[in-house]
């Protein structure tokens, strides 16, 4: 016996006395992380572009003298990493079995938002592109947030209906988009940015946000049905091969 295996022969009870092992007729048992699932070659490479396109980014809007991008890179870096701190960190958690498809959306939504978002509405006076942005974050936060709830039920033996994991992750992407306009706020403020368009003579401000949230809620509600219509689908096929 040792603190990392444990050795016992088979069909003996616990006791050590008078017994000599070796691995042949032994069962181990021996804590191991948490498997990682292998993915294609080609989605990692596609991360990594990702990944360089916003360096690139950021390296580019330092020289100029936009320290504010630098950072914004880099945040955005961290995040294209956050399916891999979940299969890290994650333990046994339900976390870790979300599919690594999610990091894929997520890598190519925050490098379009970064590097053709920004940049058109930091140096153009077209700011249309949050049309887009906006939409595809309330999209993949609902069908992703729907996903991760059925994981966690699943993980209880507890299966919940496509329709109600979807309605739910409609509600979690609303949470998500008041989030973000609560952080556009607070950057307002303190860093005095003019990410919500705010003036005192005009509500050019309110109508900004409330465009943000029309169009972030109609993604996401794009996402519920989309979520509940394919999952509904994919367990009857499943539960057809079963029979």
């Amino acid at each position: 016996y040792d603190r990392f295996t444990f050795w016992r022969r088979k069909g003996e009870k616990s006791s050590t006395k008078g017994l000599r092992f070796t691995p042949k007729d032994c069962i181990m048992k021996k804590k191991t992380l948490n498997p990682i699932p292998r993915m294609p070659n080609k989605t990692i490479w596609l991360w990594w572009a990702c990944r360089a396109a916003l360096l690139i980014w950021g390296i580019n809007g330092l020289f100029r003298g936009y320290t504010s991008e630098f950072l914004q890179g880099l945040f955005a870096i961290a995040f294209t990493h956050l399916w891999d701190m979940f299969q890290i960190l994650g333990g046994k958690s339900f976390i870790t079995q979300l599919p690594w498809q999610f990091q894929t959306h997520l890598t190519l939504f925050i490098t379009f938002g970064v590097c053709i978002g920004s940049t058109l509405n930091n140096r153009t006076d077209f700011t249309y592109s949050d049309i887009v942005t906006h939409f595809f974050a309330g999209f993949i936060a609902s069908g992703w947030s729907a996903r991760l709830l059925i994981i966690m039920q699943e993980k209880k033996k507890i299966p919940l209906a496509p329709s109600i994991g979807a309605m739910a992750g409609f509600a979690m992407a609303v949470a998500i988009l008041v989030g973000w306009e609560f952080y556009e706020f607070t950057m307002d403020k303190i860093y005095g940015f003019n990410l919500q368009v705010s003036s005192p003579f005009t509500n050019e401000g309110l109508i900004d946000t409330m465009w943000d949230f029309i169009l972030g809620a109609a993604g996401a509600m794009t996402g519920m049905f989309c979520f509940a219509f394919s999952d509904a689908k994919k367990r009857k096929k499943q539960e057809a091969e079963g029979k």
